[in-house]
């Protein structure tokens, strides 16, 4: 069995704003979220390829808390 392809940075980009746009539905704004371009540059192979989710104030995490738990009900 192959691995799958390592995401590239376009991929993480592409997740970023996907994520950007489904937490905006429910008025959730994650201002530090970002593709963390430095995880391509380790020394990791494949590439981590990872997304920043950075810091939100409470508000912000109880607002994406209650919004999880409800799709988790659902």
């Amino acid at each position: 069995m192959s691995n799958p392809p390592s995401p590239t940075s376009y991929d993480i980009t592409l997740c970023v704003e996907n994520l950007r746009a489904a937490l905006a539905l429910h008025g959730i704004v994650l201002p530090s979220l970002r593709a963390d371009l430095p995880s391509f540059a380790g020394s990791y192979a494949p590439p981590a390829g990872l997304v920043a989710l950075g810091n939100c104030n409470a508000t912000t995490a109880h607002a994406l808390a209650v919004v999880l738990r409800k799709a988790a009900a659902e």
